[in-house]
């Protein structure tokens, strides 16, 4: 159960720390931000604070902020349609109601001629046989069927930002994944300290080799079979290639030098499509803790993390690595499990891993993905004029149908070679 916990708590705190800077750079560029979703599909929870939507959805799959601009407004006035109005005290509208206007006895009854929301934000009708003009509050509420959606001027919606704001906007998704990963690293880092590179041993397995033979929590590795030993790197290499050989290891403990056997116990790996032996004797690095070099180790590991996801990218578009290997969700959430049986030094790295890699996969240059936004965003900035919305929403829509089938086969994939 508490596996499945871990599972849980690391895909929603990557896609909400995703979703997360899109909010906080849309909102710091004054744009209206109607929705904050965690998943998709029908909804599960939700509630509301200021002028957003916060909710949970059913399919674990992401996760959006729904813009204000982005998409056809759902509530619709037409010309000659009965409204009714609540009015502050400059007379000003502040809720428009469209249905069961008569469960509102304070409400002015407007016939509706006109309307204009985005920029002179007013409304004009006949009421009681006279033409009226009511302004509307930047606020106003429209009211249908007991459920409230705010009005959004044009100054409030995605489309009428800058291009570096709106850029900022998407960009800020991908950002806060590689931030979260930075976080995380240096987190374990302070915690557990920082992995070195010098030749000493670090924790040792109880009832593995290193253990059996003596070998102790800090004991400086001298030599193995003669070789001096200048890294934990040499140490690595001495014993991952010395499978079932005994080693003699020159210790130095305590200022007194000394020689022990030691045999490395041999475990299968693969390696490509073949199957290789390697040594291991159960011990782990040895380890520092302060903060500059768990900052540091938190930076140089998501930095190696996003060149190795870049590196196995550029395998798959080349051929070299087949689409069979790509996993989709039932396949991260299996490589999940596994990690959190490994304990929780094992889970960070991999929940780390994980925010690189959707960090780099939202901005590939894709339909329906930031990347995708942004090569839009870049193309408006280049031409000196937007592209036709229409167009660029029909292109996102079908890359988003193009993602869901992909995201079909690879579950489809993952379920053949898991079950």
């Amino acid at each position: 159960m508490l596996k499945v916990l871990a599972i849980v708590l690391v895909f929603g705190l990557l896609v909400f720390i995703h979703e997360l800077g899109h909010l906080l750079l849309a909102k710091r560029a004054g744009i209206l931000c109607r929705e904050f979703a965690i998943g998709m599909g029908p909804k599960l929870f939700s509630f509301i604070k200021g002028e957003t939507r916060y909710t949970l959805r059913l399919l674990p799959i992401g996760g959006f902020v729904r813009m204000a601009g982005e998409d056809p407004e759902v509530v619709e006035i037409h010309r000659g349609q009965d409204v009714g109005l609540l009015l502050d005290k400059e007379g000003r509208a502040t809720h428009i109601i469209l249905t069961n206007i008569r469960n509102y006895p304070e409400a002015t009854i407007v016939t509706v001629e006109e309307t204009d929301f985005e920029h002179h934000l007013f409304i004009r009708g006949v009421e009681d046989g006279e033409e009226v003009r009511y302004p509307v509050h930047p606020q106003a509420m429209m009211v249908h069927n007991n459920q409230e959606t705010q009005i959004a001027p044009y100054d409030r919606q995605f489309g009428s930002k800058t291009v570096g704001q709106r850029a900022a906007a998407i960009f800020a998704g991908p950002l806060a994944n590689f931030l979260l990963a930075f976080v995380l690293l240096t987190i374990m880092g302070l915690a557990y300290g920082v992995p070195s590179d010098k030749p000493m041993i670090g924790q040792t397995i109880p009832n593995q080799a290193a253990a059996k033979a003596g070998l102790q929590q800090g004991d400086k590795v001298l030599s193995i079979e003669g070789k001096p030993m200048s890294t934990w790197k040499d140490i690595v290499q001495a014993v991952s290639t010395s499978p079932g050989k005994e080693l003699s290891f020159i210790i130095e403990r305590g200022g007194e030098q000394f020689s022990l056997p030691v045999t490395p116990t041999k475990e299968v790996q693969k390696q490509g499509q073949q199957e290789i032996q390697v040594g291991k004797i159960g011990v782990y690095s040895p380890t520092s803790k302060s903060f500059i070099g768990a900052a540091k180790y938190g930076a140089v590991t998501t930095y190696e993390f996003s060149k190795l996801i870049y590196e196995m990218l550029g395998k798959l578009f080349t051929g070299q690595v087949p689409v069979e290997e790509l996993s989709g969700p039932v396949g991260i959430f299996n490589y999940t499990y596994k990690a959190a049986e490994n304990g929780l030094v094992v889970l960070i790295q991999w929940a780390a891993a994980l925010s690189v890699n959707l960090g780099i996969m939202n901005l590939l240059p894709l339909p329906a993905l930031d990347g995708g936004r942004l090569v839009f965003i870049g193309l408006e900035a280049l031409r000196g004029r937007p592209i036709d919305p229409q167009k660029e929403g029909m292109v996102h829509f079908l890359g988003f149908a193009f993602l869901m089938v992909l995201i079909l086969v690879v579950t489809w994939n993952d379920i053949q070679r898991f079950f």
